[in-house]
């Protein structure tokens, strides 16, 4: 068997190497022609760590990233009310990881490359349309930067994994339209800065209007002790710096960022002094699209952002894609019939990932953060947290994302 698969980030990447080690011929087409490590960082939760360790590569992630001990969550004023050990550090059998994105998808491009072969992977291929009959897909490519035809490949099944603007998707789907932006902007920088707290905690400050999530993802500090520091800002703007283009590259006005966060100053983190210490600061749209009720027809199915964009909250996005790509090599391996095989992985992920993706919209468990906000908008005293209620909430995200420790624990 044959197997396609369009787009080589993480999810692509994930793929091909979930299939290959079923002993499926795969090949990965990304646009791209070049793979370098950009963007920042992301997290890597257990479950999806559980099928990296699979693949053999949790020691040369954990070599390249943060292990992350435990998230914590503070008001505007710095004061914590909820705290929670993270990964191995809570119990589970596998780690939490802070990662640079780009540097993940180049340790999976280099161990695609190491056990595919370099041939097996083409950049500067830019899916155009693809076509499907009772014996095959075929897929058809050209140069993105000038446009010209480099020609089609042949296979049993195609795999779209090519991001929220998927090409794959958009075949199937031609009237669906742009992706459904909220009125939130997202700030992200990196920082090298002195580590906060005990060097390797997840922080979110503030409330859903304005609110900051910070952690360390790389593990080596430089000659003056500083880490580098990923930091995202979450600004609700009401209208007035609603971005249409999703562009992960677009430089934001740094100095104004500064400003609306100049009050964030506390004695474990300096806010304001994190953002403007950023080399660059690039702005973007929060978006998301609605989830589908079907993802495979045929020989076509899709994986990843192409299949379920969802709001950068819950740390879920990278680890959803990357079960998907496990579970895909599950159908495969359990199922003759190619085609029957790629409707059992859309019926079991589906209406799991829809439900994360409506979830996030939900706020999450972030909604924790909101709930203190509306509470206690002046601060509170220790004994007002209601630390059961807040459990509630955090206990059932983990549930709906997957990564209950009971439920995940009990997987090989």
């Amino acid at each position: 068997m044959k197997v396609l698969i369009i787009g080589g980030g993480i999810g692509g990447l994930t793929t091909a190497l979930c299939l290959h080690k079923l002993g499926l011929e795969v090949k990965v087409f990304e646009s791209v022609k070049e793979v370098k490590p950009l963007g920042v960082g992301i997290n890597l939760l257990p479950h999806s760590v559980r099928v990296l360790t699979h693949l053999g590569l949790q020691s040369i992630i954990a070599q390249n990233a943060i292990e992350t001990t435990d998230l914590a969550y503070f008001n505007k004023f710095g004061q914590p009310f909820w705290s929670e050990p993270r990964g191995r550090f809570a119990g589970y059998k596998w780690p939490q990881f802070s990662v640079h994105r780009g540097r993940l998808q180049r340790l999976l491009f280099e161990e695609a490359t190491r056990v595919l072969g370099r041939e097996a992977l083409l950049t500067n291929h830019h899916l155009v349309s693809f076509e499907q009959n009772e014996g095959e897909v075929i897929a058809h490519f050209v140069n993105k930067e000038t446009g010209q035809n480099i020609g089609q490949e042949r296979g049993d099944l195609l795999i779209g994994s090519d991001g929220i603007n998927s090409v794959v998707r958009q075949q199937l789907y031609p009237n669906e339209g742009p992706p459904v932006y909220s009125t939130n902007i997202l700030y992200r920088g990196t920082t090298q800065m002195k580590p906060f707290l005990n060097g390797t905690t997840m922080v979110m400050v503030g409330h859903n209007a304005q609110k900051i999530v910070a952690y360390p993802i790389h593990p080596e500090p430089d000659v003056e002790g500083n880490k580098l520091i990923n930091w995202v800002a979450n600004v609700r703007e009401n209208g007035q710096q609603k971005l249409e283009v999703r562009d992960w590259n677009r430089p934001a006005d740094q100095p104004r960022l500064v400003n609306l966060y100049r009050d964030w100053t506390f004695d474990w983190l300096d806010v304001p002094a994190m953002i403007a210490g950023a080399k660059v600061v690039y702005e973007f749209p929060m978006s998301d699209r609605n989830p589908l009720g079907r993802w495979t027809f045929g020989r076509v199915t899709l994986l990843g952002d192409a299949a379920h964009p969802m709001y950068p909250i819950g740390s879920n996005g990278a680890s959803q894609a990357i079960l998907d790509a496990d579970y895909l090599a599950e159908c495969l391996k359990n199922t003759q019939n190619p085609t029957e095989a790629l409707m059992a992985y859309n019926d079991e992920r589906v209406p799991a990932t829809a439900k994360v993706v409506l979830q996030n919209r939900a706020k999450g468990p972030d909604e924790i953060m909101d709930r203190m906000e509306e509470r206690f908008p002046k601060g509170f005293s220790e004994d007002q947290i209601p630390r059961a209620e807040l459990e509630e909430v955090m206990n059932r995200y983990k549930q709906i994302a997957g990564f209950d420790i009971q439920t995940l624990n009990q997987k090989s």
